[in-house]
Protein backbone atom coordinates (compact mmCIF):
# COMPACT_ATOMS: atom_id res chain seq x y z
CA UNK A 1 0.00 0.00 0.00
CA UNK A 2 1.50 3.34 -1.07
CA UNK A 3 2.19 6.09 1.41
CA UNK A 4 -0.19 9.06 0.74
CA UNK A 5 2.40 11.51 2.02
CA UNK A 6 5.08 10.09 -0.24
CA UNK A 7 2.70 10.05 -3.23
CA UNK A 8 1.81 13.71 -2.65
CA UNK A 9 5.47 14.67 -2.39
CA UNK A 10 6.36 12.86 -5.62
CA UNK A 11 3.45 14.45 -7.46
CA UNK A 12 4.50 17.88 -6.29
CA UNK A 13 8.07 17.23 -7.38
CA UNK A 14 7.10 16.23 -10.92
CA UNK A 15 4.68 19.14 -11.19
CA UNK A 16 7.38 21.60 -10.21
CA UNK A 17 9.83 19.94 -12.62
CA UNK A 18 7.35 20.12 -15.46
CA UNK A 19 6.68 23.78 -14.82
CA UNK A 20 10.36 24.62 -14.32
CA UNK A 21 11.41 27.72 -16.30
CA UNK A 22 14.69 25.99 -17.19
CA UNK A 23 12.83 23.04 -18.70
CA UNK A 24 10.51 25.38 -20.56
CA UNK A 25 13.44 27.25 -22.13
CA UNK A 26 14.58 23.99 -23.71
CA UNK A 27 11.21 22.48 -24.65
CA UNK A 28 9.83 25.60 -26.34
CA UNK A 29 12.28 25.22 -29.23
CA UNK A 30 11.24 21.64 -29.85
CA UNK A 31 7.50 22.24 -29.97
CA UNK A 32 5.82 25.54 -29.06
CA UNK A 33 8.31 27.83 -30.83
CA UNK A 34 9.91 25.38 -33.25
CA UNK A 35 12.09 27.53 -35.55
CA UNK A 36 10.91 25.84 -38.75
CA UNK A 37 7.41 24.51 -38.15
CA UNK A 38 6.18 27.49 -36.10
CA UNK A 39 8.42 30.51 -36.73
CA UNK A 40 9.33 29.46 -40.30
CA UNK A 41 12.93 30.67 -39.96
CA UNK A 42 16.03 29.62 -41.89
CA UNK A 43 14.11 28.50 -44.95
CA UNK A 44 17.13 28.70 -47.27
CA UNK A 45 18.98 25.65 -45.85
CA UNK A 46 15.72 23.94 -44.91
CA UNK A 47 14.63 23.78 -48.55
CA UNK A 48 18.03 23.63 -50.26
CA UNK A 49 19.98 20.88 -48.49
CA UNK A 50 17.22 18.65 -47.14
CA UNK A 51 17.19 16.40 -50.22
CA UNK A 52 18.85 13.63 -48.17
CA UNK A 53 18.72 12.73 -44.49
CA UNK A 54 22.52 12.93 -44.20
CA UNK A 55 22.73 16.45 -45.63
CA UNK A 56 19.79 17.61 -43.53
CA UNK A 57 21.24 16.18 -40.31
CA UNK A 58 24.70 17.63 -41.01
CA UNK A 59 23.33 21.10 -41.75
CA UNK A 60 21.07 20.96 -38.70
CA UNK A 61 23.93 19.99 -36.37
CA UNK A 62 26.24 22.63 -37.89
CA UNK A 63 23.61 25.33 -37.37
CA UNK A 64 22.87 24.13 -33.83
CA UNK A 65 26.58 24.29 -32.95
CA UNK A 66 26.93 27.84 -34.28
CA UNK A 67 23.73 28.85 -32.46
CA UNK A 68 24.94 27.40 -29.16
CA UNK A 69 28.41 28.95 -29.27
CA UNK A 70 27.10 32.31 -30.48
CA UNK A 71 24.51 32.45 -27.69
CA UNK A 72 27.17 31.67 -25.09
CA UNK A 73 29.55 34.37 -26.33
CA UNK A 74 26.86 37.01 -26.88
CA UNK A 75 25.45 36.40 -23.40
CA UNK A 76 28.95 36.58 -21.90
CA UNK A 77 29.71 39.90 -23.59
CA UNK A 78 26.22 41.44 -23.42
CA UNK A 79 27.32 44.08 -20.89
CA UNK A 80 30.41 45.07 -22.87
CA UNK A 81 29.07 45.35 -26.44
CA UNK A 82 27.90 48.92 -27.23
CA UNK A 83 24.31 49.09 -28.43
CA UNK A 84 25.32 51.05 -31.53
CA UNK A 85 27.40 48.15 -32.91
CA UNK A 86 25.61 45.18 -31.41
CA UNK A 87 24.33 43.73 -34.72
CA UNK A 88 27.74 44.01 -36.37
CA UNK A 89 29.31 42.40 -33.30
CA UNK A 90 26.80 39.54 -33.36
CA UNK A 91 27.47 38.90 -37.04
CA UNK A 92 31.23 38.87 -36.38
CA UNK A 93 30.78 36.35 -33.57
CA UNK A 94 28.52 34.16 -35.72
CA UNK A 95 30.90 34.34 -38.69
CA UNK A 96 33.79 33.17 -36.49
CA UNK A 97 31.98 30.00 -35.45
CA UNK A 98 30.71 29.41 -39.00
CA UNK A 99 34.32 29.46 -40.22
CA UNK A 100 35.29 26.94 -37.54
CA UNK A 101 32.34 24.74 -38.55
CA UNK A 102 33.22 25.01 -42.23
CA UNK A 103 36.78 23.80 -41.68
CA UNK A 104 35.61 21.05 -39.31
CA UNK A 105 33.14 19.62 -41.85
CA UNK A 106 35.79 19.78 -44.58
CA UNK A 107 38.22 17.88 -42.33
CA UNK A 108 35.63 15.23 -41.45
CA UNK A 109 34.24 14.60 -44.95
CA UNK A 110 35.16 16.35 -48.19
CA UNK A 111 32.14 14.80 -49.94
CA UNK A 112 29.75 16.11 -47.30
CA UNK A 113 31.38 19.52 -47.53
CA UNK A 114 30.82 19.55 -51.31
CA UNK A 115 27.19 18.44 -50.87
CA UNK A 116 26.44 21.29 -48.48
CA UNK A 117 28.44 23.72 -50.59
CA UNK A 118 27.93 27.43 -50.02
CA UNK A 119 25.08 26.81 -47.59
CA UNK A 120 27.60 26.27 -44.78
CA UNK A 121 28.85 29.84 -45.19
CA UNK A 122 25.27 31.08 -45.43
CA UNK A 123 24.72 30.03 -41.81
CA UNK A 124 26.12 33.50 -41.05
CA UNK A 125 22.93 35.10 -42.36
CA UNK A 126 20.55 32.51 -40.91
CA UNK A 127 17.90 34.67 -39.25
CA UNK A 128 17.37 32.02 -36.55
CA UNK A 129 20.85 32.53 -35.10
CA UNK A 130 20.84 36.32 -35.31
CA UNK A 131 17.33 36.56 -33.86
CA UNK A 132 18.24 34.40 -30.83
CA UNK A 133 21.35 36.49 -30.25
CA UNK A 134 19.41 39.76 -30.41
CA UNK A 135 16.15 38.71 -28.77
CA UNK A 136 17.39 36.31 -26.09
CA UNK A 137 21.14 35.89 -25.50
CA UNK A 138 21.78 39.63 -25.28
CA UNK A 139 19.21 39.94 -22.48
CA UNK A 140 19.69 36.74 -20.44
CA UNK A 141 22.29 34.82 -18.46
CA UNK A 142 24.65 32.27 -19.98
CA UNK A 143 22.70 29.37 -18.45
CA UNK A 144 19.39 30.44 -19.94
CA UNK A 145 21.05 31.24 -23.26
CA UNK A 146 22.54 27.74 -23.41
CA UNK A 147 19.14 26.15 -22.76
CA UNK A 148 17.52 28.38 -25.37
CA UNK A 149 20.19 27.50 -27.94
CA UNK A 150 19.97 23.77 -27.20
CA UNK A 151 16.18 23.80 -27.52
CA UNK A 152 16.10 25.87 -30.71
CA UNK A 153 19.01 23.92 -32.16
CA UNK A 154 17.37 20.59 -31.41
CA UNK A 155 14.12 21.85 -32.94
CA UNK A 156 15.98 22.94 -36.08
CA UNK A 157 17.78 19.57 -36.36
CA UNK A 158 14.50 17.73 -35.85
CA UNK A 159 12.74 19.76 -38.55
CA UNK A 160 15.54 19.33 -41.10
CA UNK A 161 15.73 15.60 -40.43
CA UNK A 162 11.96 15.26 -40.89
CA UNK A 163 12.20 16.91 -44.31
CA UNK A 164 15.38 15.11 -45.36
CA UNK A 165 14.13 11.66 -44.35
CA UNK A 166 10.84 12.01 -46.24
CA UNK A 167 12.48 13.46 -49.37
CA UNK A 168 15.18 10.77 -49.49
CA UNK A 169 12.72 7.95 -48.82
CA UNK A 170 10.31 9.02 -51.55
CA UNK A 171 12.95 10.37 -53.94
CA UNK A 172 15.49 7.54 -53.75
CA UNK A 173 13.87 4.78 -51.69
CA UNK A 174 16.82 4.98 -49.26
CA UNK A 175 17.60 6.38 -45.81
CA UNK A 176 21.15 7.55 -45.10
CA UNK A 177 22.10 5.88 -48.37
CA UNK A 178 20.84 2.42 -47.39
CA UNK A 179 17.91 0.79 -49.28
CA UNK A 180 14.79 1.11 -47.17
CA UNK A 181 11.78 0.62 -49.43
CA UNK A 182 11.08 -2.49 -51.60
CA UNK A 183 13.04 -2.88 -54.82
CA UNK A 184 9.95 -2.37 -56.95
CA UNK A 185 9.29 1.08 -55.48
CA UNK A 186 9.10 3.78 -58.16
CA UNK A 187 11.09 6.75 -56.90
CA UNK A 188 9.44 10.17 -56.99
CA UNK A 189 12.24 12.16 -58.60
CA UNK A 190 10.43 15.42 -57.86
CA UNK A 191 11.07 14.91 -54.13
CA UNK A 192 14.83 15.39 -54.47
CA UNK A 193 14.35 18.44 -56.70
CA UNK A 194 13.78 21.96 -55.27
CA UNK A 195 10.01 21.62 -55.73
CA UNK A 196 10.05 18.56 -53.47
CA UNK A 197 11.31 20.72 -50.62
CA UNK A 198 8.25 22.96 -50.83
CA UNK A 199 5.87 19.98 -51.04
CA UNK A 200 7.46 18.26 -48.04
CA UNK A 201 7.59 21.45 -45.96
CA UNK A 202 3.90 22.11 -46.67
CA UNK A 203 3.05 18.55 -45.59
CA UNK A 204 4.98 18.81 -42.32
CA UNK A 205 3.51 22.25 -41.57
CA UNK A 206 0.03 20.77 -42.01
CA UNK A 207 0.80 17.80 -39.75
CA UNK A 208 2.43 20.02 -37.11
CA UNK A 209 -0.44 22.51 -37.03
CA UNK A 210 -3.06 19.75 -36.80
CA UNK A 211 -1.15 18.15 -33.91
CA UNK A 212 -0.87 21.50 -32.08
CA UNK A 213 -4.56 22.23 -32.56
CA UNK A 214 -5.59 18.82 -31.21
CA UNK A 215 -3.26 19.18 -28.25
CA UNK A 216 -4.66 22.62 -27.40
CA UNK A 217 -8.18 21.16 -27.26
CA UNK A 218 -7.25 18.39 -24.82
Amino acid sequence: MSNPVQHKTNTGFFSSLKASPSTDEFIKGLWRDNPVFVQVLGMCPVLAVSNTAENALAMGLATAFVLLMSNVLVSSLRNFIPKQVRIASYILIIATFVTITDYAIQAISVELHKSLGAFISLIVVNCLILSRAEAFASKNTIGKSVLDALGMGAGFVFALFCLGAVRELLGNGTLFGFPFLPGGFQAWIVMILPAGGFFTLALWLLIFNIAKERRSKT
